[in-house]
């Protein structure tokens, strides 16, 4: 009988994902919002405003810390008090991570 010495493991293992929000997230806080619960969490990336109104973030870190970033972006209502409001969370798409990544900033 084979067993896992940290039954949390896949929870840990680095992933980089990034996704496009939707709905009234710019000029609310929400980008700040954004990076102090990655923050809060242990990741890096960004969160930056894109021309067409949504917010784009990047997120890197332990998969069960970002898939947790992942669903306080898109629960509804927000239970975090997070700014603005939230149409749409487009599905995660992940790539490599990357290590020259530090921090999280807003762009």
């Amino acid at each position: 009988m084979e067993t896992s010495l940290d039954p949390g493991a896949e929870g840990v293992q680095p992933v980089r994902v990034t996704l496009n929000v939707r709905g009234q997230v710019q000029g609310v806080g929400f980008r700040w919002w954004t990076r102090a619960r990655a923050l809060e969490l242990g990741l890096v990336g960004h969160a930056r405003n894109t021309a067409d109104g949504r917010v784009e973030v990047v997120a890197q870190g332990p998969r069960g810390a970002v898939d947790r970033l992942v669903r306080l972006l898109s629960e509804e209502p927000s239970t975090t008090h997070r700014p603005g409001a939230v149409v749409s969370v487009s599905t995660p798409l992940e790539s490599e991570p990357r290590p020259d990544v530090t921090g999280f900033v807003e762009r």
